[in-house]
């Protein structure tokens, strides 16, 4: 039987789980023989720490963006023990992770089976769920499918965003290692089966996935807002046919009907704007003209007129 210091693991890891992940490996003296990563893409922004700067530092080899073809041969000379997944961004063809003596497992920031697929931190708080967590399982060949191994959960609070839930997120995936990886390498780790007809599945989200319909429920609008707000590309609506991108909101109001939707209700004194919905209201932070200066809401629109009264969301 192997322990946890022979056991050779081989991580596919990115973004800050992969990271914190991958370091409570190496804390635990588990031998990681490399990491398959990716290069940052300069689309997106940037906060997480960095896999590739880890690994080197403790002498591991990197490998960016492997095809298949190199995968799958680089992994069979490496004749690793256990796989690990850790928020890597392609789908692990079998043909990688079924050589692997003690299996190839993945952990997914979701309670599975709900919210298998993409973006399931910013999916959980568009549909405004009040519980995330996370789930280490088998690798198979269908994606988020196999059978769970361990589970984490926490609450989904309104001050959260798609980041600060995240990072709630993370400290649990770490748990997750550090509990169950010495029982995977034992041979006695928990295994039930996944009931994927009882779950959920969530695509890739789209640029226009992120668009305000003033004519929803005030919560919706809120839900959407704080889904994709920093670091992601943010909520917008249009203003003149102008887009502006909502940064930051909160709730006026959960009922009634204040005004048509999309109409200014009222401008709060610290520069806020309050934005009749379909239902109830959402008061309008920070925002931002496609192109110009993000800021407190009243600065930033105070180029499209005078605000109060005059200025109607599309």
């Amino acid at each position: 039987m192997e322990s946890v210091k022979s056991a050779r693991c081989v991580l596919f890891a990115y973004h800050d789980m992969g990271y914190a992940c991958m370091e409570a490996l190496l804390k635990m003296g588990a031998p990681v023989a490399a990491l398959f990563t990716h290069r940052d893409d300069s689309h997106e922004e940037i906060w997480w720490r960095s896999c590739a700067e880890l690994a080197a530092r403790h002498g591991i080899p990197v490998h960016i963006d492997e095809s298949v073809e190199a995968l799958g041969a680089k992994i069979g000379a490496l004749k690793p023990a256990v796989i690990y997944s850790f928020s890597y961004r392609h789908l692990i063809p079998a043909s990688v992770f079924e050589p692997a003596p003690l299996g190839a497992f993945n952990l997914h920031p979701s309670l599975l089976p709900a919210y298998r697929g993409r973006a399931p931190v910013n999916w959980m708080l568009v549909n405004g769920e009040r519980e995330a967590g996370v789930t280490l399982h088998h690798m198979v060949v269908r994606a988020d499918a196999g059978d769970i191994v361990g589970q984490r959960a926490v609450a989904i609070d309104d001050s959260d965003n798609a980041l600060t839930l995240y990072r709630k997120l993370v400290p649990l995936g770490v748990e997750l290692i550090e509990e169950l990886h010495p029982k995977i390498v034992a041979g006695i780790a928990p295994r039930r089966k996944m009931d994927i007809s009882k779950g959920s599945y969530f695509g890739r989200r789209k640029p226009e996935d992120g668009r305000i319909v003033w004519q929803w429920p005030a919560r919706r609008i809120f839900n959407l807002v704080r889904a994709v707000t920093h670091p992601y590309p943010g909520a917008f609506c249009f203003v003149g046919g102008r887009k502006l991108l909502v940064w930051e909101a909160t709730i006026g109001a959960e009922n009634g009907t204040l005004a048509a939707p999309g109409r200014v209700v009222r401008e709060t004194a610290d520069g806020a704007i309050e934005i009749a919905a379909g239902e109830g209201s959402v008061i309008v932070k920070t925002a931002q003209f496609e192109g110009g200066v993000e800021g407190v809401a009243r600065e930033a629109l105070s180029e499209a007129g005078r605000v109060t009264d005059t200025i109607q969301f599309d």
